[in-house]
């Protein structure tokens, strides 16, 4: 009798920390709730973070999303009636409308999304992981405490993600364990957004954030200088259905214009690699790779570019890859779908003598 009256009893002090336990996770995954930080320009927000509303959706299929928009100005508006019915998963559109975010700065941002995050108890927090996400994001998690995950390229569960290690070339999986909200960004060419018929567009309800207790040190000790940008008809880089790259077998600036041609004549993106950036060839803004861009755009071309692998993590999911390198033993030609052996100074004058006009 002692033995079974000890039994019920450890019995009774296990079973409510397990169903406490299981209740906790069952929680999780009923109670998803989102959200996006995304970015504008010129009255609409960017593709990239309407691919990040697109992951947000595959978190759960019951996950309530709201977007997040901050700036000034009309164009602010317009662009939050652009976020209400980019896609039809988006059920809030909230807006930070101040002079403070007249320019996407790290620190009035990170203490907005703390702002925000305190109201509205979200259980993920995302960001497109381009230059925008990967500022704001770091500091806003360290004012959370928590842990952000970066670069992610699969949602398998609403905690466990899949994000690439070692330059691309090994996948990792991770459980995010820590408290709400799991901070992350995605890697947007791996979030395609699919096109939305009429039937399945809906208006988000528009909302503005009370900022009553945004102070003035949200501000920082960083302060907005300046913008420079190149003014071009070509397609931007990050979005651009055909991205011609040019490498550093160039040599040089003037004979980079090649690249420029050709773009022009196929209505494409132009690219490079680090090396042709760091020669002074082009821009930095044209950079693919770890530490530029990432493409993937339905048609990659390749010219005098070996491959190196911090260049093939910013390209390699580009639905057809064409490479033209005199080296036959390139690590280009390990990834192209359609290799050329040959001089790209007699490759590209002959495209470009052949090629049609662009209409």
């Amino acid at each position: 009798m002692a033995t079974r009256a000890i039994h019920r009893a450890f019995a009774k002090r296990t079973v409510p920390f397990l169903t406490s336990q299981s209740l906790f996770l069952s929680s999780i995954s009923r109670s998803v709730s989102t959200l996006v930080l995304a970015e504008h320009e010129g009255g609409s927000i960017k593709a990239p973070s309407v691919s990040a509303v697109a992951a947000a959706s595959s978190l759960s299929k019951d996950n309530s999303i709201s977007v997040l928009l901050a700036g000034s100005g009309p164009s602010l508006q317009e662009a939050a009636a652009h976020a209400a019915s980019c896609h039809p998963s988006v059920s809030q559109v909230l807006v930070a409308d101040s002079d403070k975010f007249s320019h996407p700065l790290a620190e009035p941002w990170a203490k907005l999304v703390h702002l925000v995050q305190q109201k509205g108890g979200y259980s993920h927090i995302i960001a497109p992981s381009g230059s925008f996400g990967k500022n704001i994001l770091p500091r806003a998690a360290a004012l959370l405490d928590v842990s952000p995950i970066t670069d992610i390229i699969e949602i398998s569960e609403s905690n466990l993600f899949v994000r690439p290690i070692y330059a691309g070339n090994a996948l990792c999986t991770v459980r995010y364990a820590g408290a709400n909200p799991c901070m992350l960004t995605i890697r947007s060419t791996s979030f395609p957004v699919p096109p939305i018929s009429a039937d399945s567009k809906s208006e988000a309800s528009i909302s503005q954030v009370d900022l009553s207790t945004f102070g003035e040190d949200a501000v920082g000790k960083s302060r907005y200088v300046k913008l420079t940008s190149q003014e071009t008809e070509r397609p931007d880089l990050g979005n651009a259905r055909v991205v011609v790259t040019g490498g550093r077998a160039l040599k040089s600036a003037e004979n980079f214009k090649m690249i420029e041609k050709l773009a022009e004549k196929l209505g494409a993106a132009v690219g490079a690699t680090r090396a042709a950036v760091d020669a002074g060839f082009v821009p930095n803004d044209l950079q693919v790779g770890q530490t530029g861009k990432i493409v993937a755009p339905e048609l990659y071309m390749a010219f005098g570019v070996s491959g190196a692998i911090q260049h093939l993590a910013g390209m390699r999911d580009s639905k057809v890859i064409v490479a033209v390198n005199k080296d036959a033993d390139a690590p280009i030609f390990q990834v192209a779908d359609y290799g050329l052996v040959g001089d790209l100074f007699e490759v590209i004058p002959e495209l470009l003598e052949k090629m049609p006009e662009k209409k």
